[in-house]
Protein backbone atom coordinates (compact mmCIF):
# COMPACT_ATOMS: atom_id res chain seq x y z
CA UNK A 1 0.00 0.00 0.00
CA UNK A 2 1.75 2.97 -1.05
CA UNK A 3 -1.53 5.59 -0.74
CA UNK A 4 -1.09 7.72 2.34
CA UNK A 5 -3.65 7.38 4.63
CA UNK A 6 -6.46 10.07 4.72
CA UNK A 7 -10.17 11.21 5.18
CA UNK A 8 -12.47 10.83 2.43
CA UNK A 9 -16.06 11.51 2.13
CA UNK A 10 -18.53 9.06 3.75
CA UNK A 11 -21.40 7.60 2.33
CA UNK A 12 -24.51 5.78 3.31
CA UNK A 13 -27.05 4.06 1.42
CA UNK A 14 -30.41 2.06 2.21
CA UNK A 15 -33.16 0.42 -0.13
CA UNK A 16 -36.51 -0.43 1.86
CA UNK A 17 -37.70 -3.65 0.16
CA UNK A 18 -40.66 -4.14 2.19
CA UNK A 19 -43.75 -1.43 2.15
CA UNK A 20 -43.32 1.15 5.14
CA UNK A 21 -46.49 -0.31 6.35
CA UNK A 22 -43.90 -3.58 7.48
CA UNK A 23 -41.93 -0.92 9.38
CA UNK A 24 -45.05 0.44 11.29
CA UNK A 25 -45.84 -3.00 12.40
CA UNK A 26 -42.71 -4.48 12.77
CA UNK A 27 -40.83 -1.50 14.26
CA UNK A 28 -43.58 0.79 15.50
CA UNK A 29 -42.26 3.56 12.76
CA UNK A 30 -43.11 3.98 9.12
CA UNK A 31 -39.30 6.13 9.24
CA UNK A 32 -37.45 3.19 10.19
CA UNK A 33 -35.36 4.04 7.10
CA UNK A 34 -34.57 7.62 7.59
CA UNK A 35 -33.91 6.24 11.52
CA UNK A 36 -31.49 3.67 9.84
CA UNK A 37 -29.97 6.49 7.75
CA UNK A 38 -29.18 9.00 10.59
CA UNK A 39 -27.44 5.98 12.20
CA UNK A 40 -25.13 5.52 9.25
CA UNK A 41 -24.51 8.44 8.85
CA UNK A 42 -23.61 9.44 12.51
CA UNK A 43 -21.36 6.00 12.70
CA UNK A 44 -19.34 8.12 10.16
CA UNK A 45 -19.86 11.62 11.51
CA UNK A 46 -15.76 12.67 11.68
CA UNK A 47 -16.02 12.18 7.96
CA UNK A 48 -18.73 14.89 7.99
CA UNK A 49 -17.15 17.83 9.39
CA UNK A 50 -18.11 20.74 6.22
CA UNK A 51 -21.27 19.25 5.42
CA UNK A 52 -24.11 16.82 4.62
CA UNK A 53 -26.88 15.72 2.66
CA UNK A 54 -29.62 13.23 2.15
CA UNK A 55 -31.43 12.41 -1.30
CA UNK A 56 -34.99 10.06 -0.90
CA UNK A 57 -36.32 8.59 -3.69
CA UNK A 58 -40.14 7.59 -3.75
CA UNK A 59 -40.83 4.26 -5.42
CA UNK A 60 -44.43 3.74 -7.71
CA UNK A 61 -45.94 7.44 -7.07
CA UNK A 62 -48.55 8.63 -9.28
CA UNK A 63 -47.76 10.73 -12.39
CA UNK A 64 -47.56 14.64 -11.18
CA UNK A 65 -46.21 14.12 -7.65
CA UNK A 66 -42.87 14.69 -6.55
CA UNK A 67 -40.73 11.29 -6.22
CA UNK A 68 -37.50 12.88 -5.69
CA UNK A 69 -36.26 15.09 -2.43
CA UNK A 70 -32.69 16.36 -1.04
CA UNK A 71 -31.42 18.44 1.96
CA UNK A 72 -28.31 19.99 2.13
CA UNK A 73 -26.54 20.97 5.11
CA UNK A 74 -23.17 23.03 5.61
CA UNK A 75 -23.85 23.71 9.20
CA UNK A 76 -21.72 23.34 12.07
CA UNK A 77 -23.45 20.15 13.12
CA UNK A 78 -24.97 19.30 9.92
CA UNK A 79 -26.31 15.90 10.25
CA UNK A 80 -28.60 17.25 13.02
CA UNK A 81 -29.18 19.52 11.42
CA UNK A 82 -30.82 17.99 8.42
CA UNK A 83 -32.72 15.63 10.75
CA UNK A 84 -34.33 18.41 12.63
CA UNK A 85 -35.23 19.65 9.73
CA UNK A 86 -37.21 16.78 9.04
CA UNK A 87 -38.28 16.13 12.18
CA UNK A 88 -39.76 19.84 11.93
CA UNK A 89 -42.00 18.63 8.88
CA UNK A 90 -43.04 15.42 10.81
CA UNK A 91 -44.12 17.86 14.19
CA UNK A 92 -45.85 20.14 11.51
CA UNK A 93 -47.83 17.81 9.71
CA UNK A 94 -48.59 16.11 13.19
CA UNK A 95 -50.38 19.77 13.96
CA UNK A 96 -53.15 18.87 11.83
CA UNK A 97 -53.16 15.21 12.03
CA UNK A 98 -51.97 13.98 15.05
CA UNK A 99 -51.83 10.15 13.89
CA UNK A 100 -50.90 10.76 10.52
CA UNK A 101 -47.63 8.22 11.81
CA UNK A 102 -49.95 5.63 12.00
CA UNK A 103 -50.65 6.00 8.60
CA UNK A 104 -47.49 5.07 6.44
CA UNK A 105 -49.16 5.87 2.86
CA UNK A 106 -50.38 9.16 3.68
CA UNK A 107 -47.29 9.90 5.64
CA UNK A 108 -45.31 8.83 2.20
CA UNK A 109 -47.54 11.42 0.33
CA UNK A 110 -46.92 14.26 2.90
CA UNK A 111 -43.08 13.69 3.91
CA UNK A 112 -40.92 14.63 0.74
CA UNK A 113 -38.02 12.51 2.51
CA UNK A 114 -39.93 9.00 3.41
CA UNK A 115 -38.91 7.51 0.30
CA UNK A 116 -37.52 3.63 -0.46
CA UNK A 117 -34.33 4.98 -1.60
CA UNK A 118 -32.03 6.95 0.77
CA UNK A 119 -28.82 8.42 0.04
CA UNK A 120 -26.54 9.79 2.63
CA UNK A 121 -23.40 12.18 2.09
CA UNK A 122 -20.62 13.52 4.42
CA UNK A 123 -18.78 15.92 2.78
CA UNK A 124 -14.58 16.00 4.11
CA UNK A 125 -13.47 19.36 1.87
CA UNK A 126 -10.26 18.29 0.60
CA UNK A 127 -11.58 21.29 -2.62
CA UNK A 128 -13.74 24.17 -3.17
CA UNK A 129 -15.31 26.29 -0.51
CA UNK A 130 -17.11 25.05 2.41
CA UNK A 131 -20.82 26.12 1.62
CA UNK A 132 -23.86 24.28 0.71
CA UNK A 133 -23.24 24.46 -3.05
CA UNK A 134 -20.28 21.99 -2.79
CA UNK A 135 -22.37 19.35 -0.49
CA UNK A 136 -23.68 16.36 -1.78
CA UNK A 137 -26.13 14.90 -3.29
CA UNK A 138 -25.87 16.64 -6.62
CA UNK A 139 -29.17 16.08 -8.43
CA UNK A 140 -30.44 16.63 -11.94
CA UNK A 141 -33.85 16.57 -12.86
CA UNK A 142 -35.91 15.91 -15.68
CA UNK A 143 -39.77 16.15 -16.79
CA UNK A 144 -39.13 12.00 -17.62
CA UNK A 145 -39.22 9.80 -14.44
CA UNK A 146 -36.16 7.79 -15.72
CA UNK A 147 -33.91 10.38 -16.26
CA UNK A 148 -33.46 11.97 -13.07
CA UNK A 149 -30.27 11.18 -11.36
CA UNK A 150 -28.88 11.63 -7.18
CA UNK A 151 -25.36 11.18 -7.02
CA UNK A 152 -22.81 11.47 -4.23
CA UNK A 153 -19.37 10.01 -3.92
CA UNK A 154 -15.79 10.95 -3.49
CA UNK A 155 -14.91 13.66 -6.15
CA UNK A 156 -15.60 17.58 -6.30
Amino acid sequence: MSDAIKHECGLAFIRLRKPFSYYLQQYGTATYGLNKLYLLMEKQHNRGQDGAGIAAVKLHVEPGYPFLARLRSSAPQPIADIFSQIGKEVAELQKYQPDITQHPGLLKGHLPFLGELLLGHLRYGTQGKNNIEFCHPFIKRSTKTGQNLALAGNFN
